[in-house]
């Protein structure tokens, strides 16, 4: 005699049975969809990351997010399939790393007197550096190469007005005349400042609009001050930096006490990238991943500049 649990069992064992034969068919009929029509994941894999998908290869043409710290660099991205920029061809512009690292070796050539139009200058100045040492020369060198290989890839010709190939200088007047002979379309001085330690920042310089011995910028200022208003805006987007908090603190300046300025015939400002004397300012401007975002905020803002963009 079976009780009714033993009962119960065998219709258990009887539902299971047919289960499985039911996944059993459904499972073929799978395997022959899949056949014939290939499956998701082999689609997606013939096509790449989807739209969306965060596993997709960043834009190469972007930085990212600024860097405060660290000096990790970033690894360069390639995309096969992104168009080559080329919107400044025909281009020239100028770039000015600020000072020379030999300089300071050599005090009594860049001690020399120059006429900049509204009076006269040293030829040079050894620049500065951060606390720890890093010089300012050092650092507008490396971000030059950085700017220089972003604009040269829109197409541009880019003419430095040294390349470390020079044991002091040029002056303040040849780094204008340098400027004016290749005809830039826009000139660019990069520098970082040297203000007390509690000041911290960027800024840029245009010049004021005047006519006195050598010097006529009449022709440069409007131009010039669309170009530093127009890279105050991407050096910001692009680093994080904020505007400095001295010097009105618009970030802006108009001067005519500059030779770099007063002697040049061409649109040209300087930036001063941030106090290398200022504790957060000087992680970032010895950071070798900031220095790559502070040349795509010059570039971009060079570009905007020559496109007649803000």
């Amino acid at each position: 005699m079976f009780s009714n649990e033993s009962h119960g069992g065998a219709r258990s064992r009887s539902l299971v049975i047919t289960a499985i034969v039911l996944v059993a068919a459904l499972a073929g009929g799978w395997f022959v969809f899949g056949a014939r029509h290939g499956s998701d994941d082999g689609a997606t894999a013939g096509r790449g990351p989807a739209a969306g998908d965060s596993t997709a290869a960043p834009d190469s043409g972007s930085a990212g997010s600024p860097v405060a710290h660290g000096d990790a660099t970033p690894t360069p991205v390639t995309t096969s399939a992104a168009a080559p920029r080329k919107e400044l061809t025909g281009r020239t512009i100028v770039i000015d790393p600020g000072h020379n690292l030999g300089n300071a070796k050599h005090t009594a050539e860049i001690g020399k007197s120059v006429d900049i139009g509204t009076n006269r200058k040293a030829c040079d100045t050894t620049g500065t550096a951060t606390n720890a040492g890093y010089p300012e020369s050092t650092y507008t060198l490396d971000v030059a190469h950085r700017v220089r290989a972003l604009l040269e890839a829109r197409g541009a010709k880019v003419v430095l007005t040294y390349d470390g190939d020079r044991p002091y200088g040029p002056c303040v007047d040849e780094r204008a005349r340098i400027g004016n002979a290749a005809h830039a379309d826009a000139a660019l001085s990069i520098h970082a400042d040297g203000a007390p330690a509690d000041k911290f920042g960027f800024h840029v310089i245009a010049p004021k609009s005047v006519h006195a011995g050598a010097a006529d910028t009449r022709a440069i200022a409007a131009p010039s001050l669309r170009l530093a208003t127009t890279l105050r805006s991407h050096f910001h987007t692009a680093t994080g930096e904020p505007l400095a908090n001295y010097l009105g603190g618009k970030g802006l300046t108009i001067r005519d006490d500059l030779g770099g300025l007063n002697l040049s015939t061409v649109p040209k400002v300087f930036i001063e990238c941030g106090n290398m004397r200022n504790a957060h300012d000087a992680a970032a401007l010895t950071n070798s991943a900031w220095r790559q975002h502070a040349a795509l905020g010059i570039a971009d803002g060079l570009t905007a500049f020559l496109e007649g963009k803000r």
